[in-house]
C-alpha cells in the first residue's frame, strides 16, 4: 500500500462501494464454498480445484484490502465551478482533425477506451483549470497537437 491519495469521483465512489459488497456479500461466500467443495474431494496437494479457490480466495481477499485502503485515503472530487474544467467533469474538445469528449477522473477510475482518463494524463493536465473557448496544447504520439475546449459538463 502505498501513502498516495485517491482522487475519486462520487460516480466512482459508489461503484466500488458496491463492489467491495459484492466482494464480501457474494464472492467470499462463494469462493468458501468452492475450497470446501473440492476439500471433500480428498487429496489436496494434487487437487487443482482446491489449489485454484485458494488463489481465487487469496486474490478476492487482496482486493478487499485494496478497496479498503482506497476508502481510507480517497478524496472525493466534487467541482463546484461549472464552467471551469476539474476532475469529475466531462470535456468536449475540438481539434483541427475531429471533437472528442473525455471525462476526467482519479487514476483509479480512467478508462480510456470509454473515454474517462486519468487526471495525471497529459490531456488531462492540459485541460484542468481552462475555460470554455481556452486553447491548449498537448503532446500526443503524433506530436504537439492543438484542441480547443467547445463545452464542459
Amino acid at each position: 500500500m502505498s501513502n498516495d491519495q485517491y482522487l475519486l469521483t462520487p460516480g466512482g465512489l459508489e461503484k466500488l462501494k458496491e463492489e467491495l459488497h459484492q466482494l464480501k456479500t457474494v464472492r467470499r461466500k462463494e469462493v468458501a464454498g468452492r475450497i470446501e467443495t473440492a476439500k471433500a474431494l480428498g487429496d489436496l496437494s494434487e487437487n487443482a480445484e482446491y489449489q485454484e479457490a485458494k488463489e481465487e480466495s487469496a486474490w478476492v481477499e487482496g482486493r478487499i484490502l485494496e478497496l479498503s485502503d482506497m476508502f481510507a485515503r480517497g478524496i472525493v472530487i466534487e467541482g463546484t465551478d461549472l464552467d471551469i474544467v476539474s476532475i469529475g467533469r466531462t470535456v468536449t474538445v475540438k481539434s483541427k482533425d475531429s471533437e472528442r469528449v473525455f471525462t476526467i477522473v482519479g487514476a483509479n477510475e480512467a478508462d480510456p477506451l470509454h473515454g474517462r482518463i486519468s487526471s495525471g494524463s497529459p490531456m488531462a493536465t492540459a485541460l484542468l483549470g481552462k475555460h470554455v473557448d481556452d486553447e491548449v496544447e498537448v503532446k500526443t504520439p503524433g506530436g504537439l497537437q492543438q484542441f480547443k475546449v467547445v463545452r464542459i459538463e
